[in-house]
Formats: structure tokens, sequence, C-alpha cells
């Protein structure tokens, strides 16, 4: 039983990396696909369409700073807080980056529309990171209380 108690600790420490990296990589995904269509359609401005579909990677930054801040030794007695902190951190991740390339693949297909309100599209985005950083920061302030460890 301890065994699994420490392999889901571990598991909780790289769970905001890995599934960040993943949420980075679908959203990326989506808004770049995005892009390249309009790239096809207009006769300039690629530039934001590129810069908004890299918008998402975000997420994988926000993850490797909170693996860094919960890797410690780990114990039975802080393996549980290390697995939920770093999974529900990581899904919280994993869905800001999906939705975000989302929204920004709306606001790439609004902005070859209708150029000018390209700034005003980039509002749900901003909003979405926004969450994102909340989830961030809880997961840090939180995992200030985790023991370090030392035995077990």
């Amino acid at each position: 039983m301890n065994e699994i108690a420490l392999a889901l600790g571990w598991i909780g420490i790289y769970s905001p990396m890995a599934i960040g990296a993943i949420g980075s990589s679908i959203g990326c995904a989506i808004a770049g696909q995005a892009g390249i269509g309009a790239m096809l359609e207009t006769e300039g401005g690629y530039g934001r369409y590129i810069g908004l579909s890299a918008f998402p990677s975000s997420f994988v930054i926000y993850g490797i700073v909170i693996m860094f801040t919960l890797n410690r030794e780990v114990t039975a007695e802080n393996a549980g807080a290390l697995f939920g902190i770093g999974l529900f951190a990581g899904l919280a991740l994993l869905f800001a980056g999906i939705w975000q390339g989302r929204a920004c693949a709306s606001a790439i297909n609004a902005a070859k529309e209708k150029p000018e309100i390209f700034g005003l599209s980039l509002a749900p985005a901003a909003i979405i990171e926004g969450f994102a950083v909340f989830a961030f920061v809880f997961a840090l302030v939180v995992s200030a209380d985790i023991p370090a460890g030392g035995g077990s």
C-alpha cells in the first residue's frame, strides 16, 4: 500500500508539466490550423496569426513551475497532497490550453474577416489565461504547506 502512495506522489509531481504540455500542444494545434487557413485566405497580417497560435504554449510553462515547486522527497505523509495538487493543477492547465486554442482559432477566423477587431477578439483567450493563472497560483500557495519529507 505504501508503494502505491509513493507512486501516486511521484505522478503528482510530474503531472502538471506533462498534462500542461498536452494542453498546450492541443491548443497550439487548434489555433495553428486556424492560422494556416487564415493565411491562405488573406493577403497579409500573417505574423499575428502565427503569434496568436502560440498563445496556449504558456500552460506548459506554468506546469513546469508547479512541478519544480512540488518536487521534494515523496513520503506516505505527503504523497496524497502531491498527487491531488499536481493532478488537478495539470487538468486545469489541460482544459485551459484546449479552450484557449479554440478561443484563439475563433479570434483568427474573426480577424481575417474584420481585421480591425483583432485586439478585441483576444479578450476570451485572455480570460481563459486568467483562469489558468488562478489554478497556477493556487497550486503554488497550497504546495507551500506540504511537508518536505525527510522520512517515512
